[in-house]
């Protein structure tokens, strides 16, 4: 009796090696922090929490307590050690791009790499052209990491801890959103006097107006500095690459044209309003920024660290998909064709 013998075996093989192909690019789409993953948006985020805060331990340290700061934030400590912002600063002053005197203290490459050795790996330098692309992209990383973000203030004369936000919309989400108001700490409150002097109250509330008079351009009048009147922040950008908050960054190197001083030496506290501060310990960048930081803050840097963009991983994910479709689309028309007739005995 004449009959088929189909290559069944074939083709449960062809479909399972599909649905794999497809499970892959699945996963590779997947960003690797959502929405979901996130606290429920409720039109605001507070990082802030009693006992946080650190008062730094002299007018040269403002970044080393921020770096105290924002651990006591992520690793939910409680540490306001002097030896603690001296291991902080130390750390920092060894990693500064440029060499610059002690009285300058840190720049803000030292200030990253602080940020990086010492809380997360993800902290990356952004310069924007403007304050609200500043803004903007700041609180967006500080909702999608969940860390809070560091900023120069007064021209770069001093360093502040972003730690909260409002907004009409998550920005976890979507781009349309509005900025109503934020949440800052300057660790100098209770240096400089509690009744006037240039921070406020820790987790105090700004609007993003009142935080403009803060916020200011970079500017610095002795050197010309690539980075002049560019915001500059330090921001946890998200990635797909998990980082250590062990890992050394590797050091810059200098551009052409040899190396900068950074700020004026902090020799005093601000006591007034920008105008009128005094300087402080921060001073530049780690390196000239290429362009404003893109939808999730990313700057030109990043792409030197080896990290894939989610939007990256989600474009592979789904070139791996239809090569999945393809395949099982191939695999099936060869089990078609291995169908043979038996031949009667």
């Amino acid at each position: 009796m004449a009959g088929l013998i189909r290559a069944r075996p074939i083709a449960r093989l062809a479909l399972v090696a599909s649905l794999v192909t497809l499970a892959v690019g699945a996963s590779a789409a997947m960003p690797v922090a959502s929405a979901s993953a996130l606290s429920r948006w409720t039109g605001g985020i507070d990082l802030y929490r009693t006992g946080v805060f650190t008062t730094q331990q002299t007018w040269l340290w403002c970044t080393a307590a921020d770096v105290q700061i924002i651990r006591n934030i992520v690793d939910r400590q409680s540490d306001h050690s002097r030896s603690s912002q001296q291991r902080y600063f130390d750390y920092m002053r060894a990693h500064n791009r440029y060499d610059i005197p002690l009285k300058d203290g840190v720049d803000p490459g030292g200030w990253t790499a602080g940020l990086r050795h010492f809380v997360d790996g993800r902290y990356r330098l952004v310069a924007s052209r403007s304050f609200d692309s500043a803004l903007r992209s700041a609180v967006t990383n500080l909702r999608k990491t969940n860390l809070p973000v560091a900023i120069t203030v007064s021209h770069g004369n001093h360093a502040w801890v972003l730690t909260g936000f409002t907004a009409t919309a998550d920005p976890a989400v979507t781009s349309r959103f509005t900025v109503t108001s934020v949440r800052v700490v300057g660790p100098l409150w209770g240096l400089q006097s509690r009744s006037y002097g240039y921070d406020m109250r820790p987790d105090t509330k700004l609007t993003p107006s009142q935080l403009r008079g803060f916020f200011t351009p970079w500017h610095y009048t002795s050197v010309p500095m690539a980075w002049e009147n560019r915001w500059v922040s330090i921001q946890p950008v998200p990635t797909t690459t998990s980082v250590s908050k062990a890992v050394k960054p590797p050091a810059p190197s200098l551009p052409p044209g040899g190396a900068a001083a950074a700020s004026a030496g902090p020799s005093a506290a601000p006591a007034s309003p920008p105008a009128a501060a005094s300087p402080g310990d921060v001073a530049m960048l780690a390196q000239p920024p290429a362009s404003d930081p893109g939808p999730n803050g990313a700057t030109a840097a990043d792409a030197r660290t080896g990290d894939i963009p989610a939007a990256t991983a989600a474009t592979v994910g789904f070139v791996a998909a239809l090569v999945g479709l393809a395949m099982l689309g191939l695999l099936l028309l060869f089990a078609r064709s291995r169908r043979v007739r038996r031949t009667p005995r």
